[in-house]
This record gives structure tokens, sequence and C-alpha cells, in this order.
């Protein structure tokens, strides 16, 4: 795949754990990549969060869900009930770990409303790879204490393109992304070749999404120079042991993890219901990856393009 898609965002609709609070939802994230929306796990109460927001929940065309711990997917009926009011008529894709058909289809059958679009209910295996139109998704089995998955979602890589070679050879700058697809392009009985005005390839941008899960090594390679890194980080450090117990990851274990991995940015996620504020979390990740920072309700971030 070569391709670099017009955009590669990240709205964070939910971003706290276990239960909501007056000021923080429940796993939520939208990822668009290109022309398509992603919702990362699905909180209570997610389609009202993007409601808040630039992004309707009527856009979803692919729901990933990590694990089948109610914070992450009991957002799903409502939802789904919610395109449904609305008119949707267009297939939703639902991706998750190992009983997901079984879970869904109970869960999605349960009340009385009738549904006007297809569900597809895909499970994921561990440690694959499956490619989408616009990126790939690769998997990666969590430490948690119900079947759960990490996603890392990465962009093609494409050839970067030197203006000014492609100038001086007469390349129409209308054609250069034809070329950059074909290889080659014909202008006035002229051949113009990709290899001429190649400038090296450009390597597509990725996110690493982990849902729940304690410190586990494999994690290292899994984020390997990612871009983005969101991850577990449910407490910081003074109930580690117990944090861990429970299947979870603290603030300072995963900046350890995001500085191993060498990724760009670090997105705190998942805060338990007994922080109202994060300041803790921050300074201990802060202290091991300086390019931490919280996830908060509606923060957008987008992924630049790499220029390196």
């Amino acid at each position: 795949m070569e391709s670099v898609a017009s955009n590669f965002t990240i709205l964070f609709a939910g971003t706290g754990g276990s239960w909501p609070t007056p000021g923080r939802g429940l796993p939520a994230v939208v990822l668009r990549i290109g022309s398509t929306t992603n919702l990362l796990d699905c909180g209570e109460g997610t389609q009202k969060q993007l409601m808040k927001s630039n992004i309707s929940f009527m856009s979803v065309n692919n729901i990933f869900i990590s694990h089948f711990h109610g914070d992450h997917f009991l957002g799903l009926p409502g939802m789904v009930q919610s395109m449904s009011f609305n008119g949707r008529t267009e297939e939703l894709n639902i991706y998750g770990p190992g009983g997901a058909i079984r879970i869904l289809s109970n869960l999605l059958g349960a009340g009385y409303y009738r549904l006007g679009f297809n569900i597809r209910v895909t499970e994921f295996l561990y440690d694959k790879e499956y490619e989408f139109p616009e990126f790939i998704v690769k998997t990666f089995k969590n430490d948690h204490p119900v079947p759960a998955l990490s996603f890392r979602f990465q962009e093609g890589s494409t050839v970067r393109i030197d203006g000014e070679k492609a100038r001086e050879m007469g390349v129409p700058v209308r054609r250069l992304e034809e070329l950059r697809k074909n290889g080659e392009i014909e202008v006035n009985g002229r051949k113009f070749y990709l290899s001429d005005i190649s400038a090296g390839i450009r390597k597509g941008r990725s996110v690493v999404y982990t849902g729940d899960t304690r410190p586990v090594e494999g994690m290292k390679d899994f984020a390997r120079d990612a871009d983005v890194l969101i991850h577990d980080t449910t407490t910081d450090s003074s109930i580690e042991e117990r944090t861990n117990e429970y299947g979870h990851t603290t603030s300072r274990q995963a900046a350890e993890i995001a500085k191993a991995a060498g990724v760009r940015k670090l997105f705190l996620f998942h805060y338990s219901p007994r922080y109202g504020d994060y300041a803790r979390l921050v300074e201990e990740a802060k202290e091991v990856f300086p390019e931490s920072e919280p996830s908060r309700e509606m923060l957008e971030y987008d992924v630049k393009v790499r220029r390196d």
C-alpha cells in the first residue's frame, strides 16, 4: 500500500475508565484516516459526546472494540439505535477480539427497535495484520483479565517527489499524483518516470491504541516509531502494584514504554474516576518521557505528515 491519506486526525470523545464522571466520558476515540471514520471503543453515551464535536456519529464507518469490559463497549446499543433512528442505511463494521460475534449478537438484539442497516461483526486474531482501503490495522495481545487487543493503524508509505527536479524536467504539476501512483506518465508523446524525480520514501503515519493492559514488554516493538501512542494510564505510581494486579498500567510505566519504543508522542488515557484531574499522572509521565500529554474530552490532534 503506497498512499498518503488526505487527513490523519484524532478526536478524544471520552477519556475515563470504569464509570463516567460529570466531566469525563468513557473510552471513545475517533481516528479519521482519509475518507474513513474509525471509532476506537464505544463507552456509554459516545454518540452524545460526538454531538459536541464536528464529527457526526452517522459518519462512523468502523468501530474497533479493544475488549468486552462494559466501559469499553456498552455505548454500542445507543450508538446503533441512534444511527437507525436517524435513517442510516450504510453498513457498519465492528471489529473486536474473540467472542465479539456472540457478545454483540446478544447485546445489539436487546430491546425493541427496527434496524435500518446491516452490521458486520468480525473477530480479529492476535498478532495479525488486516488491510483496509486506506490503512493497515495490526493487532497485539494485551495482558488483561479478559481477551483484549491493542491496535496499530498504519498509513502506507509513499515516494517523495523532488519538486525542483520535476519542474526542471517539465512534468505537469496537475499530473504529479498520477505519476506517483502509476510510476510513469506520457505527456505529448514524452514519457516521465517516477524514479527520475524521486526524493526517497516518506514513511506513513501510525497511531497505536492499547485499550486496557498491564505493561507488556512486546508493546515496545508493537509501538516502535509510532507517531502517537495512546496508552492505558489508569493511575499514578503510588498504587502501581494494585493497578497492575487489575490489568492496568500507570502513567510512569506507560511513559517508559513510549520512551523505549521511540514514539513521537504519548497520550495518557483511561483515567481512574479517583482522579479529579490528571496533573500527577502527567507529571510522572513527563519525568520519563517529555513528549507525554494528557488526553482530554474533545481534544483534537492532527498527525502531521513526516518530513524526515
